[in-house]
């Protein structure tokens, strides 16, 4: 299992170089709360995670950076990220990206779930983004703390339907995967 997450805007200062997953301090971080995840849960993190960086292209949360203010030039990134991305073998990558980060690099889509987090007002599904972070965060430790490793959409869905309401829509060949998840 791949996961790609976002970096956050919200950033702890550094006067070194400090792992990325401490750098990043916005909603989703706060919600993956890396630092009390279990041993176990962070080595299939440090396999598991990719962060896509304004600054620095694909990270991993054990790579050191240094906490920077800027905006990501796509077309600029997408060669680096791919370089390191391609190779990777992931029977699933889980997508929580947002959608600025999304076309840095076009995953295969046979094999993408891209996560969408919306919430239900008045009956009515709504698409949310604070939430959505958070909840993107929740699932990604969710995913890291589970007693079984997806290895396809269906898995997927299963272990995420455990913790919220969800919906699997299937690729059709140029979309990827979609798990709809309600915030809760």
């Amino acid at each position: 299992m791949l996961i790609l997450l976002p970096p956050s805007e919200k950033k702890n200062p550094t006067s070194k170089p400090t792992p990325a997953i401490n750098v990043y301090t916005g909603v989703l971080y706060q919600a993956l709360d890396w630092a009390s995840l279990s041993a176990a849960a962070k080595k299939r993190g440090a396999g598991a995670v990719v962060i896509i960086s304004a600054k620095y292209g694909a990270i991993r949360p054990d790579q050191l950076i240094e906490s920077y203010k800027e905006k990501i030039d796509n077309g600029a990134m997408r060669a680096p990220v791919a370089a390191l991305l391609d190779p990777i073998k992931s029977s699933l990558i889980v997508d929580c990206r947002s959608s600025t980060y999304k076309t840095v690099w076009h995953s295969p889509v046979d094999k993408t779930v891209e996560v969408q987090v919306s919430t239900v007002v008045d009956g009515v599904r709504k698409i949310v983004t604070h939430m959505s972070k958070k909840t993107r965060g929740e699932i990604t430790r969710w995913l890291l703390q589970s007693r079984s490793m997806p290895k396809t959409p269906e898995d997927l869905y299963a272990i995420v339907s455990e913790k919220y309401p969800c919906a699997l829509t299937p690729s059709d060949g140029t979309s990827p995967w979609v798990l709809e998840v309600i915030a809760v």
